[in-house]
């Protein structure tokens, strides 16, 4: 399939023209994937809205759900896998046992630590928003074929490995 001149064609012509002495492809590459982040986060956070969330929340819901029972997890093991800072961490845990969807719990191991648990409503609330978030990821990546999504995807894992190690 073979497209017009994109934004980002354009941008890459005006710094040919400006500057011929710089490689910019790699610009093209990095400016596209970051348009593209743009408008997928933007229909992710339509759905994720629907269900009175925000990436932030979802993120720490949906660790917890998919942890498996007793659907709890330590703050540290939460940071860890959420990426974030202790006190954001803590901002995000507070307004989430605010608003009922998760609950500190003592340790049953540690009695100076705690877990965070989601509570019932917690739990109805990711199942319904990670099914919804699943049909917006299938609807985001429908123009696609399979073979081009598993070549994309395969493309970017070795891409990201190049930063994270894996």
């Amino acid at each position: 399939m073979i497209f017009g001149m994109d934004h980002v064609d354009k941008i890459l012509a005006q710094w040919r023209t400006e500057r011929p002495d710089l490689e910019v492809a790699p610009m093209g590459l990095i400016g596209r994937v970051k348009r593209l982040m743009a408008h997928l986060s933007q229909e992710m956070a339509k759905t994720w809205a629907e269900h009175g969330l925000n990436a932030a929340s979802f993120d720490v819901l949906a660790t917890l759900r998919r942890s498996g029972p007793p659907f709890a997890l330590s703050p540290g093991d939460l940071m860890a896998s959420t990426m974030v800072t202790s006190g954001t961490m803590t901002n995000r845990i507070d307004q989430l046992a605010k608003a009922g969807l998760v609950e500190r719990k003592q340790s049953d191991e540690d009695r100076r630590s705690f877990m965070i648990c989601l509570t019932e409503k917690g739990f109805r609330v990711i199942d319904a928003a990670v099914g919804a978030h699943v049909a917006t990821q299938a609807k985001l990546v429908s123009g696609l074929s399979e073979e081009d999504r598993e070549k994309l995807d395969s493309l970017l894992k070795s891409f990201l490995a190049e930063f994270e190690g894996e």
